[in-house]
């Protein structure tokens, strides 16, 4: 009590820009109390448990134009429980958000056209309003039937043919509605789509007649300060009168922030904005919607809305054109979203001859499986440890954090990479490093290269042995390697991986196998030809540790790919051509979806899975990196004592994993 939200930050390792020195002259620090229940943290957190603005602060606040639910971390002092969210831009140590266009060819077929139009004059006895007169032009010199006039443009019709003497070029959406004039002739059209994930937002500035991507922005989704994952902020929703609100209008504000960004990028204006497409998970776009997504924590997971829908930008709050639509691509199921079917558009499995498997990993991981001859798809809750979450010195992909790691079989010495150098740890003096914590692919490969050195075991559970690098609790009935020494930390904090850091990279690894076991399943137990890894997280995944944690089941590793950011691509698509918004529609429409929360084979496969890299699969593609008999051949049957895993509640704990004794 009595600390300031500043001190409170550094003590807890999280970064808040501050150049000034806390003298209240850099105004970089402004952070936002959150309020109202916080069950994930079991607390309410309200703005009285801060001390009050005093008259310096109030001072500087109205010098600086500080917004009223903005304090200064400098001087805010933590007077009870509270719960802060620091915005992107007051953050020390942004995060790397690696959600880059990728070059595909798109065929250019806008639902949006430009088109010039000469306009016959008003004159006495023509009893034809203007608005008549535009159709007729259009109607004569474009073939355009039936086209009605945006509400908003109506004022400006007569200024704008008088401005142009009668000539001008005219925007219409979908052949049927005119959202745009200019005076004379004019040339231009831009559009954003825009990928709307759980923990980051990536926005994609298109020329609609070239397809060039002119502008890329991403930021965090500012949702996050209420919730990591999706049930915590479904949770959060229904435990404060205004949660589903305060959710709505936080990624609405983001969105129009990053519409402003990318547009500022290229000397342009929001307003130039004339279409749009989203795609997210259910519950992000129902929350974008400002619809409760209520129903769809739990069974039976009913949508409000599953299917496209083409909204005027203005109606969501947003700041774009006027007259602009927003396209949002259908859902497949409660769980299954627009991003997966954006997937599935962009990398098309259903028009393959092999079949492919497509993992999108997030902190719900969608799948996709098929080939020409059906397609299938399914969601599983990995929560968000590959994010950093959920680990002792776990961090989102951002500088200085560890994300590749080796360690010597023999010695148990480690080496390790972090974001933003080039040189690996043993390369450089260890005060020169300052590692500050591990993200999700680090922690990936530091769980692998642990079982591979003997430190734990198929289970997931240290080995006992003596070694400087394996620690002891005070209690001595649990171990943490030591992967960063304290020289080498930022923090001067040794960086450790500890026995339940282990257990929520398994706990994630499961729910995610156990998913595409049921799809593979359902398929009849096929051999995957390919296997595509989406999302930011899949692109900096090492193929091979992925395999060897059991992320993902045996393929040749030649055939296993990273796409990018294919939900962004897909959004990009769907923008840049409007047939495929209906081939969007089909794919929605077609795909088997499979239930993993309701499926009684699910809890089997996800006890299996939990092993590393499982129980009961064959990886023979890692027969030369494997121990001798794991995963190559010998089967590990076990009657488990215990397999009623609530797999949900797993990946929200600590608790044990299941007790297994051998047959």
């Amino acid at each position: 009590m009595g600390t300031t939200i500043l001190d409170a930050a550094r003590e807890l390792g999280v970064g808040i820009e501050n150049i000034c020195g806390g003298r209240q002259t850099c105004a970089k620090c402004r952070v936002n109390v959150a309020t109202g229940q916080f069950a994930k943290y079991g607390l309410t957190s309200s703005a009285e448990h801060v001390s009050p603005v005093e008259s310096r602060e109030a001072a500087y606040r109205d010098e600086k134009a500080i917004r009223a639910d903005e304090r200064l971390a400098c001087v805010t002092k933590v007077c009870g429980d509270v719960v802060i969210n620091v915005p992107p831009e007051a953050q020390a140590q942004k995060q790397v958000v690696r959600k880059s266009a990728s070059n595909r060819v798109i065929d250019v077929d806008p639902a949006v056209r430009q088109v010039y139009i000469e306009v016959e004059p008003a004159a006495i006895g023509d009893r034809r309003s203007d608005l008549e007169r535009v159709q007729q032009a259009l109607r004569t010199q474009w073939g355009f039937e039936q086209v009605t006039l945006d509400a908003k443009a109506i004022p400006m019709l007569g200024k704008v043919l008088r401005e142009g003497q009668w000539k001008v070029t005219v925007t219409i959406w979908q052949e049927r509605e005119i959202i745009r004039l200019l005076p004379r002739y004019a040339e231009g059209m831009i559009g954003l789509a825009l990928d709307l994930g759980t923990t980051s937002i990536a926005a994609y500035l298109c020329d609609l007649r070239t397809g060039e991507v002119l502008a890329t922005e991403t930021a965090m989704n500012p949702q996050i300060a209420y919730g990591e994952d999706l049930m915590s902020r479904v949770s959060y929703g229904m435990m404060n009168a205004d949660g589903v609100s305060k959710l709505h209008r936080a990624v609405i504000r983001a969105v129009n922030a990053l519409a402003v960004n990318a547009t500022k990028a290229c000397q342009l204006r929001p307003e130039d904005i004339v279409d749009m497409v989203i795609v997210g998970n259910p519950i992000m776009e129902h929350l974008l919607l400002g619809i409760d997504p209520v129903e769809l924590g739990g069974a039976p997971f009913a949508l409000t809305v599953r299917q496209a829908l083409d909204l005027k930008a203005r109606d969501m709050g947003l700041k774009l054109h006027p007259g602009a639509y927003v396209h949002l691509l259908p859902a497949q199921a409660g769980h299954v979203g627009a991003d997966c079917t954006a997937v599935a558009l962009a990398e098309a499995p259903h028009k393959s001859a092999e079949l492919t498997l497509i993992v999108d990993v997030g902190t719900n991981a969608e799948i996709l499986l098929g080939d020409e001859h059906g397609l299938l798809s399914a969601s599983s809750p990995t929560g968000p440890a590959f994010e950093g979450a959920q680990i002792v010195h776990g961090q989102r992909a951002a500088p200085g954090a560890i994300e590749r790691v080796r360690i010597d079989p023999q010695t148990l010495e480690a080496r390790f990479k972090i974001i933003g150098q080039e040189l690996w740890s043993d390369a450089l003096p260890a005060e020169a490093i300052n590692a500050t914590g591990i993200c999700g692919s680090g922690i990936i490969e530091a769980v692998v290269e642990m079982f591979l050195a003997g430190i734990i075991n198929g289970e997931g559970r240290f080995i006992e042995r003596e070694h400087p690098r394996l620690i002891a609790d005070a209690d001595g009935r649990r171990r943490s390697y030591l992967l960063a020494s304290a020289e080498q930390s930022s923090s001067g904090t040794p960086i450790v991986i500890t026995q339940a850091d282990v257990r929520a990279i398994q706990l994630a690894k499961a729910a995610l196998y156990a998913g595409v076991k049921l799809l593979m399943t359902h398929y009849g137990n096929p051999n995957i030809q390919r296997i595509l890894l989406a999302g930011a997280f899949g692109s900096y995944i090492d193929p091979k540790y992925a395999m060897m944690l059991g992320l993902i089941p045996d393929c040749d590793l030649a055939r296993v790919v990273a796409v990018g950011n294919a939900a962004g691509d897909g959004a990009r698509i769907a923008l840049l051509n409007k047939g495929q918004r209906l081939e969007a529609t089909h794919i929605a429409q077609t795909v088997q979806y499979v239930e993993t929360a309701t499926d009684k084979d699910f809890q089997t496969a996800f006890v299996e899975a939990i092993h590393i890299p499982h129980a009961v699969d064959k990886f023979p593609h890692l027969a030369d990196s494997l121990p001798a008999n794991i995963g190559v051949g010998a089967e590990r049957k076990r009657r488990r004592t215990t397999t009623q895993v609530m797999v949900n509640s797993a990946l929200s704990d600590q608790s044990p994993l299941p007790t297994e004794t051998d047959s």
